[in-house]
């Protein structure tokens, strides 16, 4: 599903018009990305998961084209952890 179907079944459902929808649905990804990306935050949403900040420990990689080693730094990624009753309903 795109964003742009998801307006469109949310606009469907709650008959607010698709404008309002994605002004709401841009305002909220924009509020996940500020709170981990700046704030440093994970987000909470209970009954459907965690958007959360997962380190990458510092690790050897090797250029096999230049047959050379480099260092990866340790950082930062963002991840989801679906919660229990979103995992149950994807197993049924």
């Amino acid at each position: 599903m795109t964003k742009a179907e998801l307006v469109n079944r949310i606009s469907l459902e709650t008959g607010y018009d698709r404008v309002t929808v994605m002004n709401v649905v841009e305002a909220f990804m924009e509020s996940v990305k500020n709170a981990m990306a700046i704030k440093k935050e994970n987000v909470y949403l209970r009954g459907f998961g965690t958007f959360l900040i997962k380190t990458r420990k510092e690790k050897v990689a090797r250029n096999i084209s230049k047959e050379t080693t480099i260092i990866v730094p340790e950082h930062n990624i963002p991840a989801f952890k679906p919660s229990k009753e979103f995992v149950q309903q994807i197993k049924k």
